[in-house]
């Protein structure tokens, strides 16, 4: 068994191996593992039944995933993404009063469309029409996202009234916490010590709960919850109705750039990338189709690659199997989601600081000896951790980069598709003001 999964992952040709990629899957999951409570803590918000999320939340990420590894054989793992669940419920249920089924059906028409586009390619034009000065700029962008997520978990970072955001009680347990994982993180990987992230969140969450910071497992071991009330319970017609056009586009925009902003990312951290082009793209914008369409059906928001696999591609995962394990601790995850919430948030925020750190060298690719390279980069990367949002710190990098480069007098090297995107943000921005 394990010379075929080596001859079909291709370990050797990556120059990996089991041991390497099956510790990298696990500390994927192990970062964001969190969205299997956090998403439907924010959907329950919007009436639906947390334990179904729960499950669907699993189901779905599992399925994109495993999807991911077998099909795309990259190391990313999918999840129902974060923002998309808050645009979920905040915007679309609880601000336009629609209800979550009619949100689930506009969730699943865009899954639909996702999975057409892909078969056309047309997708993969796009993610190839992205100057590489974006796609590294995003590298570095979502670095600094996700170490600003990080630090924002730790409580290194607080909000503040007068300069939005501002140190926080560093002397709290947690955040001392933290603070020593992230340095024992830090000397474990100058060591070379393999498995350095993964052993870094289990040592301080050990701490942690040894000292009382948080609580120990209350199980291993509980039955799934039904999925019944959420099953098949989207409605396709409520969403396909007059004037709810918009917010089939609002999820499948956000959704498309997340993606193709986060995969640029991460195949250019994991070296995947060639002539600035992503081979096999259409395979991977495939398996989160696939898992989106699926996963409304199941009663979840959005299905996105994740960030968060920057953590094992960091810890040298470099082949789909990584994805394989890390589907298959979602499944898992189902019967022991007692163990899976004792994790708790300041043990992994030294993993995802780290990562962010590691994910800066991408600025080395972009040539900032060229303004209308370098500006544009730098307008994706410092908006995608101020915004929040991957999808805004790319639109504005694709509005400003054809701008630069026609006063320049080099339009000729814009892309077509380019110039097509950035009115269709640049008019996006002028209608939602």
């Amino acid at each position: 068994m394990a010379n075929f999964l080596a001859r079909y992952f291709g370990f050797e040709e990556h120059k990996t191996n089991f041991k390497v990629e099956t510790m990298a899957g696990v500390t994927t999951f192990m970062t964001m593992a969190y969205i299997i409570f956090v998403n439907p803590s924010i959907l329950s918000l919007a009436g639906m039944d947390f334990g179904a999320v729960m499950v669907a939340t699993c189901i779905s990420a599992a399925l994109g995933t495993f999807i991911m590894g077998v099909y795309a054989k990259y190391p990313f793992a999918l999840a129902p993404g974060m923002g998309l669940n808050a645009f979920f419920t905040f915007g679309v249920v609880m601000g336009m009063g629609l209800s979550w089924q009619t949100a689930l059906g506009a969730v699943f028409i865009s899954g639909i469309l996702f999975i057409l586009l892909t078969l056309t390619k047309i997708r993969t034009w796009i993610f190839d029409a992205i100057p590489d000065a974006l796609k590294y700029g995003t590298a570095v962008g979502i670095g600094l996202f996700i170490a600003f997520i990080g630090l924002k978990s730790a409580g290194v970072i607080v909000a503040n009234e007068s300069t939005l955001v501002g140190l926080g009680n560093v002397l709290s347990p947690a955040t001392f916490l933290a603070l020593f994982g992230l340095f024992a993180t830090a000397a474990m990987m100058a060591r070379k010590v393999t498995g350095a992230i993964l052993w870094g969140i289990i040592l301080t969450a050990v701490i942690g709960m040894g000292l009382g910071v948080s609580a120990l497992p209350a199980g291993l071991v509980a039955m799934p919850p039904s999925l019944a009330p959420t099953l098949m319970q989207m409605d396709v017609m409520g969403a396909l109705s007059f004037g709810l056009i918009n917010i089939i586009l609002a999820f499948f925009f956000v959704d498309l750039f997340d993606t193709l902003g986060t995969l640029s990312a991460l195949s250019s951290q994991a070296g995947y990338m060639k002539d600035g082009k992503l081979p096999k793209a259409e395979k991977a914008l495939m398996s989160d189709s696939v898992a989106t369409a699926v996963g409304a059906a199941l009663g979840t928001s959005t299905v996105t690659s994740y960030v968060e696999s920057a953590s094992g591609i960091g810890l040298g995962g470099r082949t789909g199997f990584v994805s394989v394990v890390v589907a298959a601790l979602f499944l898992l995850s189902i019967f022991f989601s007692p163990f899976v919430a004792a994790i708790p948030a300041y043990a992994t925020a030294p993993a995802l600081i780290i990562v962010g750190a590691l994910m800066i060298s991408a600025i080395k690719r972009i040539d900032l000896d060229d303004i209308t390279e370098s500006v544009p980069a730098f307008i994706a990367l410092i908006t995608i951790p101020l915004t929040y949002s991957i999808a805004t710190g790319l639109q504005l990098g694709f509005i400003f980069y054809p701008l630069i480069k026609i006063i320049a007098g080099r339009s000729k090297e814009v892309h077509p598709i380019v110039y097509l995107l950035a009115i269709i943000f640049a008019a996006r921005f002028v209608y939602i003001g």
